[in-house]
């Protein structure tokens, strides 16, 4: 049975969906005014990998991740661009999509823009005035009353009185709590607005989650994914404002990763400290960095360096290698390494223990290549499809990725001078062998001397 580890529990749990074989999982997505870091990368990889892993085993998976389409930040840079903010969002949903893509995310089963769910954020609001959890200040703000939800700092395991030890009290802030938090903004000039029973305004950041998880799966969901940032204060709001106004369980199971970090602090943009998603394809394969964030625990932090992209290319290519020179099989049907690897996915996603499954089968292919090449064939089929199915690596041609991107006329001189250096072997002219070993080490190749050939990739 799949146990997840539930952040609003502190621990592991059965996952029993709401509907049997079926799954909602909402993940809060990217607020599009600029391109995605690798933190935002992550989240792509990381709840791309747990909903394959529940197609894997049966689930029908709703994966819906939603778009923030309308937000300060975007009607800043609109403007220092000198665009409209529809331009601008339009413009980065496209981009961010083609980086998810990139990084061989599966497309999700749904993508909700706050823009869209206009009316429904409006009724919630009303609904929340109605029950007595919200109130309208006399600039047509509408903010909601943490004080009326009981529960409040539940999700992120603190109480009202903590959460509001050092919360900045604007000027002429209205509020009757420091935390209270805005469900509605009312218009500022040149803004972008809607018609409300308060005025003209727009939603809050928090209210669009809860209008659009609900329009999408439902007043429960099974489970709500983000980063560890959104615990406080988004998710917890998220909960407030849902519980508040369906009086019921907004989601069962709450899942939250861990950061990227860069030399101990968290990779974001207000710190200046990040590698766009673009800028780091442009240096690995996407496979690689797939690897890269997945061999750790989804709730583990990891830390970009270039030292740890290689030492992921390095495992990466360990995994190709036994794929080398094997022809197409079948897999081998009931096979233990297939039952080990669902058993550590099942265990709360444990994916750098699922790898190491993986690097056991690639030992048991190995040895079995001089012995038995049918049955080593078969171990390969099924390493590629555990691999592919649920990581979303090794779906490239071993000999392609282990040679890179080298142009014909190069691989033609690279295959001269293996044929020139194999000769010199059988001549036993082991200075001239090793001359010629010097000569294509320098061009940044390995060689690797078989009992009759030799063969040759790119080194890390």
């Amino acid at each position: 049975m799949l146990v997840i580890y539930n952040s609003a529990t502190k621990q592991k749990q059965p996952f029993i969906p709401l509907v049997p074989g079926k799954v909602g999982l909402y993940v809060c997505g990217m607020t599009v005014y600029d391109h995605c870091h690798l933190g935002h990368g992550r989240l792509f990889v990381v709840y791309d990998m747990v909903a394959r892993h529940l197609r894997n085993q049966g689930y029908e998976v709703n994966y819906v991740r939603n778009i923030t389409d309308i937000d300060d930040k975007i009607i800043q840079r609109a403007a220092e661009n000198g665009e409209s903010i529809t331009e601008l969002a339009e413009r980065f949903i496209a981009e961010n999509n083609e980086d998810a893509q990139a990084l061989h995310a599966l497309p999700v089963t749904q993508e909700p823009r706050a823009t869209q769910y206009i009316p429904e954020i409006i009724a919630l609001i009303q609904t929340l005035i109605d029950k007595g959890y919200a109130y309208v200040i006399d600039s047509g703000d509408v903010y909601y009353q943490i004080s009326q939800f009981a529960d409040y700092g539940q999700l992120s395991h603190q109480t009202t009185e903590k959460l509001r030890h050092g919360v900045r009290i604007d000027i002429l802030d209205d509020k009757r709590d420091p935390l209270d938090f805005v469900l509605w903004k009312s218009a500022k000039p040149n803004e972008p607005s809607w018609d409300s029973p308060w005025g003209k305004g727009r939603p809050g950041w928090h209210i669009e989650c809860s209008a659009m998880s609900a329009s999408c799966l439902g007043k429960t969901i099974d489970i709500h994914g983000g980063g560890f940032d959104l615990v406080f204060p988004h998710h917890q709001n998220e909960v407030a404002q849902s519980e508040a106004a369906f009086g019921c369980k907004f989601a069962n199971t709450w899942m939250h990763m861990g950061y990227v970090q860069v030399n101990a602090e968290k990779m974001s943009k207000s710190l200046r400290n990040f590698s766009t998603i673009r800028d780091v394809l442009k240096q690995y394969d996407a496979e690689v960095v797939r690897y890269f964030m997945l061999a750790s625990h989804y709730r583990s932090p990891i830390n970009y360096s270039s030292e740890n992209l290689l030492s992921a290319q390095a495992g990466l290519e360990r995994l190709y290698l036994s794929l080398r020179g094997l022809p197409t099989a079948e897999p081998t049907s009931d096979e233990p390494f297939s039952e080990r690897f669902t058993a550590a996915m099942n265990d709360d996603f444990n994916t750098p223990l699922a790898l190491s499954v993986l690097f056991d089968l690639t030992r048991e292919i190995n040895r079995l290549r001089e012995e038995n090449l049918a049955n080593a064939a078969s171990l390969a089929a099924v390493l590629r499809t555990l691999a592919a199915a649920t990581f979303g690596i090794l779906q490239h041609d071993a000999e392609s990725f282990l040679k890179g991107c080298i142009d014909d006329d190069k691989q033609a001189t690279i295959a001269q001078l293996i044929a020139a250096r194999q000769q010199a072997r059988l001549e036993k002219n082991w200075p001239q062998a090793d001359q010629l070993r010097e000569q294509l080490a320098a061009m940044g190749l390995v060689v690797e001397d078989g009992t009759t050939a030799s063969n040759w990739r790119q080194q890390i």
